[in-house]
């Protein structure tokens, strides 16, 4: 749900976080349509640049999305005991996760798995700087169903990324038992999977319940967060999820190693993500700690 007042933009909770709203200050509407999933709103911002709003809910910024995207990829890229070559993502038509993958020079396929075209289309001309790895080579893009997709492709990709909005609509199965289950078949012998997974300060007991899950199916899970100003709360997390024993997301083996062998450019690309916040994300408060049994 959002509204419009005197040129601003309000984001209204969707249920997941009632009593609260964002406000951004618009300079102008760039796009502005219908789709067949869902209503698509693209806008400038007075102090986030390009906003991307998917059926009234904030999706990304020009200015924070790095938190997020780099986070999102680079948790679970790291944390595989051998370099990444396929990977797959759910959701994330605004192509920051594709960007943030390709800067893994082992990935020979990346697939995005997006069910809304006009996402895709609305990214690539007004978010740029998200959308710029959607016309690399070694991109596939599927306009469908990602849950499907996956089944038809068990035992295939090192990583897979669940890129989705929150737990309503379109995205609510995909913060099911029954997905978890359809991206660990849809793994390698020692893949990881990493989930979207809300913030700690307003989502806490949704948080626990999909650890629980994911670690029926995974075995290894843990939480970690990242401070993304436009989302509710201020903060998101992630839940990496490993079934290979031995492999630890919060001491990743090949962390340093990927790392120091990025040529200059690529480094300097990355705004959010270090070897350093990566483990200090895993480190959560007190009250956290206690509800997710992680310390």
């Amino acid at each position: 749900m959002n509204a419009w007042k005197e040129g601003w933009f309000t984001e209204i909770s969707n249920g997941l976080w009632d009593g609260e709203s964002k406000n951004l200050k618009v300079k102008r509407v760039l796009y502005h349509e219908k789709s067949k999933f869902q209503d698509i709103l693209v806008f400038e911002s007075e102090s986030y640049g390009n906003v991307l709003v998917l059926d009234g809910a904030i999706q990304a910024t020009e200015k924070d999305e790095c938190s997020y995207q780099e986070m999102a990829c680079h948790l679970p890229l790291v944390t595989l005991d051998h370099e990444p070559k396929r990977v797959c993502i759910i959701g994330g038509g605004d192509g920051g996760c594709v960007r943030e993958v390709l800067k893994h020079p082992s990935v020979e396929e990346v697939v995005l798995c997006e069910i809304d075209a006009d996402v895709i289309k609305a990214a690539k001309q007004f978010l740029p700087t998200m959308s710029c790895g959607l016309e690399d080579p070694r991109v596939k893009i599927i306009n469908a169903d990602g849950a499907e997709y996956l089944r038809q492709h068990k035992k295939y990709f090192d990583v897979v990324i669940n890129d989705c909005s929150d737990p309503v609509g379109l995205a609510e199965f995909l913060f099911s038992k029954e997905f978890f289950q359809t991206c660990k078949e849809a793994l390698v012998e020692n893949g990881v999977f990493s989930q979207q997974s809300e913030t700690l300060w307003l989502h806490l007991d949704l948080i626990a319940q999909m650890k629980v899950n994911l670690e029926q199916v995974f075995g290894n899970v843990n939480y970690a967060w990242s401070s993304t100003p436009t989302y509710p709360g201020g903060i998101l997390g992630y839940l990496v999820c490993q079934m290979q024993a031995g492999l630890d997301s919060r001491e990743p083996r090949r962390i340093e190693s990927w790392y120091n062998q990025l040529d200059e450019k690529t480094r300097d690309s990355l705004k959010y993500y270090t070897p350093q916040l990566h483990r200090a994300a895993f480190n959560l408060p007190a009250f956290a700690s206690k509800k997710l049994n992680q310390f």
